[in-house]
């Protein structure tokens, strides 16, 4: 399975309880670091089924500890203990087995998640004599599955559920704290923004008085600092509005909290939950961004199912909108509400993504190519770059205030301007950045050239 979290190249590991501040850090190689819990913990004399099951839980472990930066949100400056009360055992110095160190370097960047779920499994496991662990996995009860002929996944499936995945060849990485460095606040923009706009809107599910950020496009904007002011007021932080390290690290505590990342049984983070959300659903008599976005995602999907009508995007949940939501419900197997709920909204999602990644590079819908599916700011680059500049350049040719600028595949601070101006002109939010909306309004009058 592919993919969706970097394993870190080093991991530091407190040697001691989190709160003896005697206790130094250390910061190994993350395989050296299993290699060693796997050779304090298990035994190289097990059958290697036994063995690799009890190594892909303690790298899940591992990476869960890191994935929720449950030390670092806390104020710690490490990532795990060496504390068995705690988390996992690690002897600083000790000798490593040598099969246990050829199996971790065969699987050390494998790790276990839920099907749908991109986070590690928070993989809790004991012994199985001294120490038990209801809902974990028992060491030496594995032993017991091998020798009955039970695989590493269906040991794991014994003790974790059928819903799991294991994740393989992991891309590895250096992991830097994810704290940005500087404070985010009113105008700042990029995925450092997204990411806490995505994690106040899932807090907000249990803190209801923190307003949701109806649109969380990496900008950030009044809404997103009505949002954080309350979060910091219900937290007892200074309310300025400003994301700085300790309401960072504060939002990425509550954030895992609430959703139990950090327990056997995680609510879990699916993709949809990372990416384009909205307050409510969308039903009839509805108007707004959110009605012009899914009118555009069954667009594109009409392309390629015939069932599903064509309609106008124009902002307004009519019958024609409804009509298309209840053709596309029908298809996808869905109650046919005509409503845009929750499940509508992420099956409309994934079958969007699914044919965006599809298309070949120049698909068009109408003369234009389909939007990208990426919010375009400064600082990037690319194809999709170069194709919003020839847009600009093109409506430029025949409208002087739009300002002509080089196709360069480079979006710097003219092709921002030229943005800006468009979006002026056209009664578009001036951000800057190139969305959904901007860029069907820039592909719609480049259509009409």
């Amino acid at each position: 399975m592919a993919a969706t979290f970097y394993v870190p190249q080093n991991i530091t590991v407190h040697l001691g309880a989190p709160d003896d501040t005697s206790a130094p850090n250390v910061t190994v190689p993350f395989v050296q670091y299993i290699k060693n819990v796997a050779s304090s913990e298990i035994y190289p004399t097990w059958p290697e089924s036994a063995i690799r099951a009890n190594i892909y839980a303690q790298i899940s472990y591992a990476l869960n500890r890191i994935f929720t930066e449950h030390y670092r949100s806390r104020g710690y400056n490490f990532d795990i203990t060496n504390s068995t009360q705690y988390d996992q055992a690690y002897i600083h110095g000790r000798d490593i087995f040598e099969n246990i160190s050829q199996i971790v370097d065969d699987i050390f960047n494998d790790y276990i998640v839920r099907q749908g779920k991109i986070d590690p499994l928070f993989a809790r496991y004991c012994n199985g004599t001294t120490s038990v662990c209801p809902g974990g996995l028992s060491q030496w009860g594995t032993v017991e599955l091998a020798k009955q002929g039970y695989t590493p996944y269906e040991i794991l499936s014994y003790y974790f559920g059928e819903d799991i995945n294991i994740i393989t060849d992991a891309p590895v990485a250096d992991m830097p704290e994810s704290y940005p460095g500087t404070p985010l606040r009113l105008g700042s923009y990029g995925e450092a923004v997204n990411r806490i706009q995505i994690y106040l809107n899932r807090i907000a599910k249990n803190y209801p008085a923190i307003p949701k950020i109806e649109y969380p496009d990496g900008v950030f904007d009044l809404e997103t600092e009505a949002a954080v002011k309350e979060f910091q007021r219900i937290f007892n932080l200074t309310q300025d509005g400003i994301v700085g390290k300790a309401t960072w690290y504060k939002i990425f505590y509550i954030f895992t909290t609430v959703k139990r990342l950090a327990e056997l049984d995680s609510e879990g983070i699916t993709l949809e939950s990372v990416s384009r959300q909205y307050k409510n659903a969308l039903t009839f008599g509805d108007r707004g961004e959110g009605v012009r976005l899914i009118q555009y995602f069954l667009n594109v999907i009409a392309e390629f199912n015939d069932y599903i009508p064509a309609i106008n995007i124009d902002g307004i949940f009519g019958p024609a909108t409804q009509n298309a939501v209840k053709a596309f419900q029908q298809s996808a197997g869905l109650p046919e509400t005509g409503v845009v709920d929750e499940t509508t909204w992420n099956a409309l999602l994934e079958n969007y993504n699914t044919v965006i990644q599809g298309l070949p590079p120049d698909y068009r819908v109408g003369g234009a190519v389909v939007y990208p599916g990426e919010i375009l700011r400064r600082g990037m680059s690319g194809e999709n770059i170069r194709l919003l500049q020839s847009y600009l350049t093109k409506i430029a040719d025949t409208d002087s205030d739009i300002p002509k600028i080089p196709v360069t595949g480079y979006f710097g601070e003219e092709t921002e301007k030229a943005v800006l101006a468009f979006q002026k002109k056209y009664g578009i939010p001036a951000r800057g950045i190139v969305g959904l909306n901007t860029w069907n309004a820039i592909a719609k009058q480049y259509d009409a050239l």
